[in-house]
């Protein structure tokens, strides 16, 4: 019989609510903004991480954590994800042609802080998976960064550091992996590392696990036009780039509609959060749109913790996410961490948070520019096509509903907001990209050929993004224009 490792829960700025409780430097940024908050002259991005954590102990053996989300649902009320289950779920194969999937790409990660045991914490994962290992490559454009364990920012980035390193490796094993260590959080830091790894053109993906609500960036938008001038390079270059949506739902807290840049950028994939049931045994949906503050699932036993970003931009013009992810806490993903001050805490941990998917999609992308034979580059117009014919699952219930924001945004057939287009079926989007060219008919955004120049997200036409037509789908390209969310309110 499985033995049951220890739990640990914690959530910042709340009460601790475990079989054990975890201490205060065990727990995370929460990623709530502060409604009052004037923005700094130095801003700061937000962790898209949920600040809940449960976890085993760090000389737990692979057999402890070899669990089924249904046996971590009975055992701890969490229905916890494993390699095993996310390919399950979302149709991940291992290999492709004959190769571990992701083989020949490169999935580039910028986060501020890093870890200093990354490494040895991805190895660690790897021995308790099975899986195989890989090249990582740490990188400093802004000079080495002195880790501060005591410092509850850099621990909470740590976390980030593990999570997105570990499960872009889950889903692409055989891709290697660059990490891009920011000096710190603020705005002009993490823009200097993407800068970096678009200009030196490091991978062929890079994944953005953070973001700041664009109601704290109006007005000093500088740090933002340089993000889409690079963002424009990287569209240059073929590498395709994605970012967590958020996790305080349409509003970040401010009540107002307030998406988080860069997810907001019309030529970065934002990535939202649902509750993923499959595999638990609960009866119902199978997938839906992540929205704790309005309807907890599993009797919501330690709280709500948040729900997914989304919602129009008012600096972009942006409609909303583009796809979608697992991100509940309560239905949150294994990550191996070692680099707490008190050793007792290292373990294997549960956490959530649209910052799973960026890295998880970002994954995607490697095994499906090594199905395709080229990378992908920007996703947008290919969305359509992917979604009309079965690549990607449509998600039709739930909403992003905050205490501070009650319309938000609800999810429906195709496209919305809080979702996009849904959550990928893999084998079926392999299947696609590596298919002869077929036509059609859809929608695609219009600000395909019109976004030249840095800024221009700033002062887009009237009307953007403007009116339908058709779609030409082949080796993962598709081209074509339009939109088709709406509103979305209640």
């Amino acid at each position: 019989m499985r033995p049951h490792p220890r739990v640990l829960l914690a959530t910042a700025g709340l009460a601790a609510v475990a079989l054990t409780v975890a201490p205060t430097v065990g727990s995370a940024p929460s990623g709530g903004v502060d409604a009052s908050a004037t923005p700094a002259v130095r801003s700061h991005a937000v962790l898209e991480s949920v600040s809940v954590r449960a976890g085993v102990p760090s000389d737990a053996t692979p057999e402890e954590i070899d669990i089924t989300p249904a046996d971590c649902l009975s055992d701890y009320g969490y229905a916890c994800q494993t390699p095993d289950s996310v390919q399950s779920a979302y149709d991940i194969p291992d290999t492709i042609g004959g190769r571990p999937a992701g083989s020949g790409r490169t999935i580039v990660i910028v986060s501020p802080y890093g870890s200093p045991t990354i490494a040895s914490d991805l190895a660690a994962f790897d021995d308790d998976f099975g899986l195989p290992s890989t090249h990582l490559s740490v990188l400093y454009p802004g000079g080495p960064v002195d880790f501060d364990p005591t410092d509850q920012d850099e621990l909470g980035w740590a976390g980030e550091t593990s999570l997105d390193v570990e499960w872009a490796h889950a889903v692409a094993p055989g891709a290697d992996i660059d990490l891009v260590v920011a000096a710190s959080d603020a705005d002009d830091d993490l823009v200097r590392a993407e800068q970096y790894a678009i200009d030196h053109h490091l991978g062929d993906v890079l994944s953005l696990s953070f973001g700041e609500p664009e109601a704290l960036i109006r007005g000093d938008s500088a740090d933002q036009d340089q993000a889409h001038s690079a963002y424009l390079t990287a569209r240059r270059l073929g590498m395709t780039v994605v970012a967590a949506a958020g996790d305080n739902g349409s509003d970040n807290g401010l009540g107002t509609p307030n998406p988080s840049f860069p997810a907001s950028d019309p030529l970065v994939t934002a990535v939202g959060g649902t509750t993923l049931f499959a595999g638990t045994g609960v009866a119902g949906p199978r997938e839906t749109t992540w929205g704790d503050l309005h309807g907890c699932p599993f009797g919501c036993a330690a709280g709500p913790f948040g729900a997914t970003g989304g919602a129009p931009s008012r600096l972009t013009g942006k409609a909303g996410t583009d796809v979608a992810y697992d991100a509940d806490p309560y239905t949150g993903f294994v990550v191996q961490e070692g680099f707490y001050p008190d050793p007792s805490l290292d373990g294997t941990y549960f956490v959530g948070g649209t910052s799973a998917g960026a890295p998880q999609w970002a994954g995607i992308v490697a095994d499906l520019d090594q199905a395709a034979g080229h990378d992908l580059g920007s996703l947008e117009s290919s969305l359509p096509a992917w979604a009309a014919r079965g690549g990607l699952s449509d998600i039709t219930v739930g909403d992003n509903e905050t205490p501070t924001y009650q319309r938000g945004y609800s999810a429906g057939r195709g496209d919305d907001v809080p979702t996009g287009y849904g959550t990928p079926d893999v084998a079926t989007l392999l299947e696609l990209v590596s298919s002869r060219p077929t036509f059609g008919w859809t929608a695609f955004p219009s600000w395909w050929g019109d976004l030249t120049s840095a800024g221009n997200h700033l002062g887009l036409p009237s009307g953007w993004p403007g009116s339908y037509g058709g779609w030409f789908s082949g080796k993962g390209l598709g081209f074509g224009f339009g939109h088709s969310k709406g509103n979305g309110h209640h």
